[in-house]
């Protein structure tokens, strides 16, 4: 028998019973489906994951004092990070890094709504808006004449803007009173990627040259210092290296943190990629159970059909026309609830594009392709016993079967 004919055998008996075939099928188009969407998922995640982390800033250190022997008060003074240090930094790793910016933190009391509240206010220059990442939503951010002339400007986060003046755009131009000084707001900002207080920023936070704001500090303190290196391999040497001339700085005793989040990062990918692991072997679980469905519907139908299978014989089909047949039969089954499944899985993460914005949902083309090889591979198998059991059947007790 030519497979050509074994085919449309196989299809013939298929719609014969078109209801048992898609109920059989049906655990295919749930297990391949679930492939798919799991590799989506957790290919999603991952990326959501490594995209929060990388914009708060995978390539950035984070400085500041730590706490030294025991030791005065002007000893301890002299010991923080000061604006020399950060100059020196830029200086010394100038290669290396791309900004150094440091900055200094009070707060203030600001009328808000007809009540008195307490304000963030911090200091720093024009490098911490690139070294941060943040996004300017409207105005300018801090530039260079701003820090070294000392003018007297603002911005705000996007939060208290709104809360002020209703908006961000209607906030640029306002005068705002800090430490008893009139300041001009010259921008609204926020964060790339929300820290959700986990950083120096707060939703309401004011930022302000530090230039001025040593002016309201009675010591001067950089808290933290922000590093930004140029390349990525470059993140573990140059922590210790910041430590070193922070260190060297400094009086013997002193204590210096220095760290980056290249170990968060590479926690967050062996975490996701075990959880992508453990995700797609429950889903080939569920392959294998609706192979197992396969193969025992197929023993059920080669039972009912045993009357066919002697009939067959009797007229010329060998054993491996029979085995053939049966084997198409199973293989046709799960190729199609796969393709199905395939479909499924691949439509629902388009469909959830439309409805999510800022997400973007990775289509995996090597989970298409293994779903695809492996629903055929579970047919194969899975029907290769059903059939083998069909082939083996004697013609003369096939056809006295009733």
């Amino acid at each position: 028998m030519r497979f050509g004919e074994a085919l449309s055998f196989s299809l013939q008996a298929l719609r014969q019973n078109p209801v048992r075939s898609l109920l059989t099928g049906l655990g295919m188009v749930i297990g391949t489906a679930s492939v798919i969407l799991v590799v989506t998922i957790s290919l999603t995640s991952q990326t959501y994951i490594l995209e929060q982390i990388e914009g708060v800033g995978s390539n950035m250190i984070f400085a500041s004092y730590e706490i030294g022997t025991q030791q005065s008060s002007a000893e301890v003074h002299a010991d923080f990070i000061k604006t020399s240090d950060v100059l020196a930094i830029r200086e010394q790793l100038s290669e290396r890094i791309i900004a150094a910016t440091g900055i200094e933190s009070t707060y203030d009391a600001m009328f808000i709504n007809g009540k008195q509240e307490r304000l963030l206010v911090i200091g720093s220059d024009e490098y911490y808006k690139p070294v941060r990442n943040l996004v300017v939503l409207s105005g300018r951010f801090l530039d260079a004449s701003d820090v070294s002339l000392r003018q007297k400007v603002a911005l705000m986060t996007e939060k208290l803007a709104k809360r002020l003046y209703g908006s961000q755009q209607g906030a640029v131009g306002q005068l705002i009173k800090i430490h008893g000084l009139q300041f001009t707001v010259i921008g609204t900002f926020k964060e790339k990627v929300e820290s959700f207080g986990q950083s120096e920023l707060v939703a309401e936070t004011v930022v302000i040259p530090i230039t001025v704001q040593q002016y309201f500090t009675p010591v001067e303190r950089i808290d933290p210092l922000y590093v930004q290196v140029r390349e990525p391999r470059d993140v573990e040497s140059v922590t210790g290296h910041v430590k070193e001339i922070l260190e060297s700085r400094h009086r013997a005793g002193a204590a210096y943190k220095a760290e980056n989040l290249t170990g968060i990062l590479n926690a967050a990918k062996s975490i996701s990629q075990i959880l992508s692991l453990v995700l797609v072997l429950v889903s080939a679980i569920s392959l294998v159970i609706s192979g197992i469905g396969i193969m025992n519907i197929m023993l059920v139908t080669v039972t009912e059909r045993t009357r066919e299978i002697g009939v067959r014989m009797a007229v010329g089909a060998s054993r491996r026309d029979i085995l053939m047949q049966f084997l198409i039969e199973a293989v046709l089954i799960s190729l199609g609830g796969g393709m199905i499944g395939i479909v499924a899985g691949v439509a629902v993460p388009f469909s959830v594009q439309f409805f999510v914005d800022n997400i973007h949902i990775p289509i995996s083309f090597w989970s298409v392709a293994i779903a695809f090889t492996v629903s055929s591979l579970v047919g194969l198998i899975f029907g290769m016993l059903p059939a083998s059991r069909a082939s083996k059947l004697n013609p003369t007790e096939a056809l006295r079967y009733e």
